[in-house]
């Protein structure tokens, strides 16, 4: 990648690959794999991060996922709310023991956002897991892949462990391959 792609894909200016959110549900039968193989347990909680928008676009765009979640949500007995981070960007937040409920919404909700004309604000979803502490699942929509994310105290991660859940899962999920392109989330609010 060129200095002007680096700055790019930095800036959020690099394209939304057409059919990536298909790719979301992949995680759904690779569940099985992380927990039975690595010890990683579906924590119940799961985001979907996105860029701050105008203020009109932002309350139109939080009435229909609200809408769009309440009544999805009568029948999966899911929670949620919406958020600012610390980095003001918003964050939808669900919380569900039923991780494949958890994996529909998140598509819902960027299937929604992406009708709505903001599919260049949604930067990523994110499911946690637990193990010895937490392990994230983060997917890019911009790469259009997943990538481990394992934070340790003051703002380290534990690169090793991040490399051996990629080796030992890529086979069943879509995981980037360039490690410059796992972006460490810090201050995710669950």
């Amino acid at each position: 990648m060129g200095l002007k792609g680096m700055f790019d894909s930095l800036l959020g200016r690099s394209k939304l690959p057409e059919s990536n959110t298909d790719r979301l549900f992949s995680i759904s039968t690779a569940v099985v794999t992380m927990e039975v193989t690595l010890n990683l347990h579906p924590s119940g909680q799961a985001g979907i991060c996105f860029k701050s928008m105008s203020l009109s676009q932002y309350e139109n765009t939080r009435k229909e996922i609200e809408e769009l979640l309440s009544y999805s949500t009568k029948e999966t007995g899911t929670k949620f709310h919406i958020e600012k981070d610390k980095y003001n960007f918003l964050w939808v937040v669900l919380d569900d023991a039923d991780f494949e409920d958890l994996v529909t919404n998140i598509h819902m909700i960027s299937q929604t956002l992406i009708e709505q004309g903001f599919s260049e604000q949604i930067l990523c979803a994110v499911y946690r897991f637990e193990s010895e502490g937490p392990v994230y699942w983060i997917y890019s929509f911009k790469q259009g892949n997943y990538y481990p994310f394992v934070p340790r105290d003051k703002q380290e991660r534990d690169n090793s462990m991040e490399i051996r859940l990629k080796s030992l899962i890529e086979n069943e999920l879509p995981v980037e391959k360039n490690v410059e392109k796992w972006y460490p989330l810090w201050g995710m609010p669950f």
